[in-house]
């Protein structure tokens, strides 16, 4: 089956685009489990960007130090901080995460590769969008090799090409007019006594056109194919999507 539109009818009228978003991670660790070499794990993340801080917590244990008092007994100062150099109002960008993490488990899980699929608020303000690149930019600083699925067609940018934008480089494949649908897997390659080398796997989508097969690096030289394809139709099977 080809991809679907899930955020116009018919398919949005029966299923909410993150039924699938949310389902998604599973399938494709699922697809992993028997490729990974051993000592290799995979595990879906969903984490949804809303969330709420306990300010009483915080204004009873912050800004105090202890010093011991005269008896040998601990008494708490409160310290006077200055007047802020800065006020304003503002919102944080809340980061949806629908994500896989592969870990390799003999180096004590060290974080090796990350599947990120893009949700419509990844992409709907410049700050929510510059959160979204400079996290993928710092797993690539960490050589953690980043892959990004985006089938969000109600905002236009592109993500991908935002990240290279970030690390003042471009792929000529993106042409003139970036498409707003599209799968890429970007690493970075160190390399003894020379500049380090960012590769980059760049397909773009459309809706009624199959997804294509990501290459997923474990380290410089192994690489477990991630079949979008399969695991997509596998998900939207399960959810009855049609």
């Amino acid at each position: 089956m080809p991809l679907r539109h899930h955020f116009r009818p018919p398919v949005d009228s029966r299923h909410s685009w993150d039924e699938l978003f949310g389902m998604w991670p599973a399938v494709m660790v699922q697809s992993l489990f028997g490729k990974l070499p051993e000592g290799y794990a995979a595990a879906p993340n969903v984490h949804i960007g809303a969330f709420e801080v306990d300010v009483a917590t915080h204004e009873e244990s912050e800004f105090s130090f202890a010093n011991h008092g005269s008896d040998g007994g601990v008494a708490t100062a409160l310290w006077t901080a200055p007047a802020p150099t800065l006020t304003l109002e503002t919102d944080l960008p809340e980061q949806d995460e629908y994500e896989v993490r592969i870990y390799d488990q003999q180096r004590g899980r060290t974080l090796v590769a990350a599947v990120e699929i893009v949700s419509p608020r990844n992409k709907d303000r410049p700050e929510s969008r510059r959160a979204f690149v400079a996290k993928l930019a710092a797993l690539l600083q960490r050589d953690v090799c980043v892959s990004i699925v985006d089938l969000v067609t109600v905002r236009q940018d592109n993500l991908y090409a935002n990240l290279l934008e970030l690390l003042g480089e471009a792929d000529p494949n993106l042409g003139e007019t970036p498409p707003i649908l599209y799968a890429a897997t970007v690493r970075r390659r160190t390399r003894p006594g020379k500049r380090p080398m960012l590769e980059g796997w760049f397909y773009p989508l459309a809706l009624g056109q199959a997804l294509p097969t990501l290459p997923i690096w474990l380290d410089a030289r192994r690489a477990v194919a991630l079949e979008l394809e399969a695991t997509y139709e596998d998900s939207c099977r399960v959810l009855r999507i049609r």
